[in-house]
């Protein structure tokens, strides 16, 4: 297996992995400027600031009128001026430095605007991090039907110069069992490689079972991450 090497740079960006999406190939998708920058929020809730200043924090003020805001950080930090926090998660970010596995003997569909019905379906039934009308748009999705039904779904979501996210990993709960992750994983993963990027994610730090499937396909923990949602002061409920 050939293992690669991380720069300092390329650590940094990992770090900081919002931000460095916002202002690299997400770029377009970015409401804000440069202290701070979130997306639509009917793409994600996530958001990001150059800085803690108080004029950073005044803009993310300003960027968080549309609803609640999610911010990663290497620790776990306080809520922001002006802000409360609604929830807090740990996450591992985890990265593929090997070889990308050989892809799926069988190739799944590609999922669009018309599949957004079936997609918020099953998300919200399984309930793989937030989704949205729009989300789709982030990046390439794919899925494997059973009939007229998504049975599983997986798709790209922060993109960042070098680095593509595999995120919204899903299976419906009738259709475990049958591979359907993985497949769906191994697609992903050698898309992106032949792109010349590297696949990461992120994914709970309780949630075993999924932590296993992406060591057996390749990742490794790279860092925790700590995810904070935060809402506005003045309107919160």
């Amino acid at each position: 297996m050939t293992i690669r090497t991380l720069s300092a740079r390329d650590e940094a960006a990992l770090d900081r992995p919002i931000w460095s999406a916002l202002t690299s190939k997400h770029r377009s998708l970015a409401l804000g400027g440069d202290r701070a920058r979130r997306y639509p929020s009917d793409i994600a809730p996530f958001a990001a600031v150059a800085d803690v200043s108080p004029e950073a924090v005044s803009d993310l003020r300003a960027l968080a009128a549309d609803g609640p805001v999610a911010l990663q950080t290497l620790t776990s930090v306080d809520a922001l001026d002006g802000f409360e926090v609604k929830s807090r998660l740990v996450l591992r970010q985890m990265i593929a430095l090997g070889d990308s596995p050989d892809g799926p003997d069988v190739s799944p569909v590609l999922l669009g605007e018309s599949d957004v019905p079936a997609m918020l379906e099953l998300t919200a039934l399984t309930k793989p991090g937030p989704f949205f009308p729009r989300t789709y748009q982030l990046g390439r999705y794919i899925g494997i039907r059973d009939g007229d039904r998504l049975a599983a779904m997986a798709g790209e979501r922060m993109h960042l110069d070098g680095y593509t996210e595999i995120s919204a990993v899903c299976v419906h709960p009738d259709d475990r069992g049958k591979g359907h992750a993985q497949l769906l994983m191994k697609s992903l993963m050698q898309t992106i490689s032949e792109r010349g990027e590297t696949p990461i994610l992120h994914v709970l730090e309780g949630n075993l079972g999924a932590i296993a499937l992406y060591e057996r396909l390749g990742f490794v923990i790279r860092t925790t991450l700590h995810l904070a949602i935060m809402q506005r002061s003045d309107m919160a409920g």
